[in-house]
């Protein structure tokens, strides 16, 4: 088992569900949660709550900064049948990664005493995978 650092990390992205997905430039970090819904299953008797578990919702955000010349993630928010994404923890270790097609959200920030930012956010069009 290793530990790795997170200055490693990639996003891969398409800008269409059917389009190819390549690396997005200058971004610095990204979440990815996989939460699942609990759905109360309580009883008379039961000593305590109780639920049984539900769908998986796969959302996270992704964040970096601002280059012109990077419109993946413009192109993705249009798109009107989503893209694929695929979330690097380390190109240290290149066939762990999560992977599957999203919706997409993008913003800039703009600020007189920072550098431009970009960030998104992401939920999942279907289903999602890890690899290994």
């Amino acid at each position: 088992m290793s530990v790795y650092a997170g200055r490693k990390g990639m996003v891969y992205m398409s800008t269409t569900a059917a389009g190819a997905a390549s690396a997005v430039l200058h971004l610095t970090q990204w979440t990815l949660n996989q939460t699942t819904d609990k759905i109360e299953v309580t009883s008379f008797g039961d000593a305590n709550k109780t639920y049984v578990q539900g769908l998986k919702d796969v959302q996270g955000t992704f964040a970096g900064f601002f280059d012109d010349a990077e419109t993946k993630p413009f192109t993705a928010a249009d798109s009107v049948d989503g893209c694929k994404l695929y979330l690097y923890p380390s190109t240290d270790a290149p066939t762990i990664y999560w992977y599957g097609p999203a919706w997409l959200d993008v913003s800039v920030d703009t600020s007189v005493s920072a550098a431009i930012s970009l960030s998104g956010n992401f939920a999942a069009n279907g289903a999602w995978g890890k690899k290994p």
